[in-house]
């Protein structure tokens, strides 16, 4: 698969998080990247790094041939308004990272070009995100550009465009899920008589092994559960515990809650 020119529209923390993982994974040379920010100097690191920093947007797209769109829901159209004639869809692929604007939107603004929305996470930032992809109007090795693409930032699952907002729900409002469970955690250990720095250690390490033994293993998490818990032991004590104050309901009530904003504002 041939090297491409990669214009990243909106270098905010994603913008730049992308950026930043194309290059530590060796996807993309630094000087194949171009991130465009109205203030620049926030790209210092980038630029050091030899990726191209561009104030004009338009620039970047006319020496690029992959368009990842990074910008706030409210300035998308506005600044694609501005740029549909410096987009061409014999030569441009369209990636769009932005929560909320669907590809009918997108297609609207800029007709006729190849379109994919792609739904990561904030653990982009360490090439361990999942990312969510949908698309129209792409061939299918743009298709596998683009899962290549985002497999280098962590995981990629294609889905149908009508799942994206549950997409962003299990997997971006999920890492604060995730984080929550963790705090919680250090909160117990520390009442239990650990300090918060190992506290936090054990509790982070615990849950990042919980889930390789899922990926790696591809295993039920009760498989998992059931080999911990032993008769009249700690384990199963705790966990009837949480049931029985509500922590699975909660949890899947706290989804159900967060798609429901998303759907019906």
């Amino acid at each position: 698969m041939s090297a491409k020119k990669i214009a990243i529209i909106g270098g905010g923390n994603l913008g730049s998080a992308i950026a930043q993982g194309l290059v530590k994974s060796g996807f993309s040379q630094p000087s194949d990247i171009t991130v465009t920010k109205r203030n620049t100097g926030t790209l210092a690191d980038l630029k050091a790094a030899g990726v191209q920093v561009e104030t004009d947007n338009a620039k970047a797209i006319r020496q690029s041939e992959v368009i990842v769109v990074a910008l706030k829901p409210y300035n998308v159209r506005e600044v694609l308004q501005e740029l549909k004639g410096d987009l061409d869809p014999a030569k441009h692929i369209l990636i769009s990272v932005v929560t909320g604007v669907s590809i009918a939107d997108l297609s609207h603004i800029v007709p006729d070009m190849p379109v994919v929305r792609a739904m990561p996470n904030t653990a982009i930032a360490i090439q361990e995100s999942i990312t969510c992809i949908c698309a129209a109007n792409a061939s299918e090795e743009q298709l596998r550009y683009v899962k290549t693409m985002f497999d280098q930032l962590g995981a990629t699952v294609s889905i149908d465009e009508k799942l994206m907002d549950a997409a962003t729900v299990l997997g971006a409002c999920g890492i604060a899920f995730a984080l929550r469970f963790i705090r919680a955690n250090i909160q117990g250990g520390i009442e239990i008589g650990f300090d918060v720095r190992t506290a936090s250690l054990i509790a982070a390490q615990t849950v990042k092994g919980a889930a390789e033994l899922l990926i790696r293993k591809n295993r039920h998490p009760e498989e998992e559960i059931d080999k911990v818990t032993t008769p009249k032991g700690c384990t199963i004590a705790g966990l009837n515990e949480m049931e029985h104050q509500g922590f699975s309901s909660s949890l899947i009530k706290g989804i159900s809650t967060s798609y429901n904003k998303i759907v019906k504002g």
